[in-house]
C-alpha cells in the first residue's frame, strides 16, 4: 500500500471514529440523565442547604437546558475540557489519567494471561479435532467460559492470597513507584481477567484453526507431501492468524472497559471501579468522562488491530 493510500485509510478512520464518538456521546449523556437521583443533593449530602443546593446547580450548568448543556459538553471536550467531577471538585480529565495506568496494567497482564493460555490450546485443539486432548480443551475452555469472574477473584484471594498468604489481596502499586510490589498485586487481579478471556479466546482460536485446516489450499499442501510442522506453520496457522488478531482486539478493548467486578473485588484503582463509583453518586461529568475515554480506547485498540491485518496479510489492503 501507498503512503497515499495509508493516509487515506487513517483519514477515513478518524472520520468514522469521529462519527462513532458523537454517538457515544449523546447516548451516555441521555442515560445519565436519564438516571433516577438528583446529583447536586446527593453531592452536598449532609451540608445541603437551599443556598448551597441552587449555587452548585448554577456552577455545574444544571439549571441549564439539556440541549445547551450537552452542546456545552461537547465543545469542552473537543478542548479536552471534559468538567469538574461532584464529588472531588477535581478536573474529569485529571482523574481519568491518574487512573488509567492502573487499568492499562492490568488489562496488558490479563491479555498476556489469555494468550499465553488459549493461543496453544487453541492451535493444538484444532489441529488434533476428535481426540481426547480436544475434547479436554474444549469442556475446560465450556467450563471457564461459564465462571463468573467475581466468583474466580473471589476464590483466588481466598486459597492464594488468605490461604497460602502467597500474594496480597487487593491494592495498587505504580509500576513506577516499585516494579516488584506492582508485580505482586497485579498478579492476582491479572489472573481472574486472564483466565476468564482466555476461555473465551481458545474457542474463537480453535474455530479459526479448524476452518483454516479444512480448506482447500491445506489440503493441496498436505497432498503434495509437505512436511506437517511446514503445513502447520506456513497454510494453517499463519492464515489463522486474521480471526487470531481480531478476537484478540475484541479481547483487549472488553478488558480496557469491562473489567468492573474485578476491579470492585481486588479494590484496584483503575477506570471501571471509578465508574461504578461514579455511576452511584450520580457523578454525570465523571461518568460520561470515564465512558468516551473507554470508547476512545476501543476505537484506537480497532484501528491497530486493522493495520495489523495487513502486516500478517500483505494481500489485505487498508484501503
Amino acid at each position: 500500500m501507498t503512503g497515499s493510500g495509508a493516509l487515506r485509510f487513517l483519514a477515513r478512520r478518524v472520520l468514522h471514529s469521529a462519527v462513532v464518538l458523537l454517538g457515544v456521546m449523546v447516548v451516555v449523556f441521555a442515560l445519565v440523565h436519564l438516571v433516577p437521583g438528583d446529583p447536586v443533593r446527593i453531592a452536598l449530602g449532609t451540608r445541603y442547604t437551599e443556598e448551597s443546593y441552587q449555587a452548585l446547580r448554577a456552577a455545574s450548568g444544571l439549571d441549564r437546558p439539556l440541549l445547551e448543556q450537552f452542546v456545552s459538553y461537547v465543545g469542552h471536550a473537543l478542548t479536552g475540557d471534559l468538567g469538574v467531577s461532584f464529588r472531588s471538585g477535581e478536573p474529569v480529565t485529571t482523574t481519568l489519567l491518574q487512573r488509567l495506568p492502573a487499568t492499562v496494567s492490568l488489562a496488558v497482564v490479563g491479555l498476556l494471561v489469555a494468550l499465553a493460555i488459549s493461543l496453544p490450546a487453541g492451535i493444538w485443539s484444532g489441529l488434533h479435532e476428535g481426540r481426547l486432548s480436544d475434547a479436554v480443551v474444549r469442556v475446560t475452555s465450556q467450563a471457564g467460559v461459564s465462571v463468573p469472574d467475581f466468583w474466580l477473584g473471589q476464590m483466588l484471594i481466598l486459597v492464594v492470597a488468605m490461604t497460602l498468604g502467597l500474594l496480597p489481596t487487593s491494592g495498587y502499586v505504580a509500576l513506577s513507584q516499585d516494579p516488584a510490589g506492582w508485580a505482586r498485586h497485579v498478579l492476582l487481579p491479572g489472573l481472574t481477567v486472564g483466565l476468564v478471556a482466555a476461555a473465551i479466546m481458545t474457542r474463537y482460536i480453535r474455530t479459526a484453526v479448524l476452518e483454516v485446516a479444512h480448506a482447500g489450499h491445506v489440503r493441496t499442501a498436505r497432498s503434495k507431501g509437505l512436511p506437517p510442522r511446514v503445513v502447520t506453520g506456513r497454510h494453517v496457522v499463519r492464515n489463522a492468524m486474521i480471526p487470531i488478531l481480531t478476537i484478540t482486539g475484541i479481547q483487549l478493548a472488553t478488558i480496557l472497559g469491562g473489567v468492573i467486578v474485578v476491579e470492585v473485588v481486588f479494590a484496584w484503582p483503575g477506570l471501571g471501579r471509578l465508574v461504578f463509583d461514579a455511576v452511584a453518586a450520580r457523578d454525570y461529568a465523571l461518568v460520561q468522562g470515564a465512558v468516551l475515554l473507554i470508547a476512545v480506547l476501543f476505537l484506537v485498540v480497532n484501528l491497530v488491530v486493522d493495520v495489523l491485518y495487513s502486516v500478517v496479510d500483505p494481500r489485505i489492503r487498508l484501503s
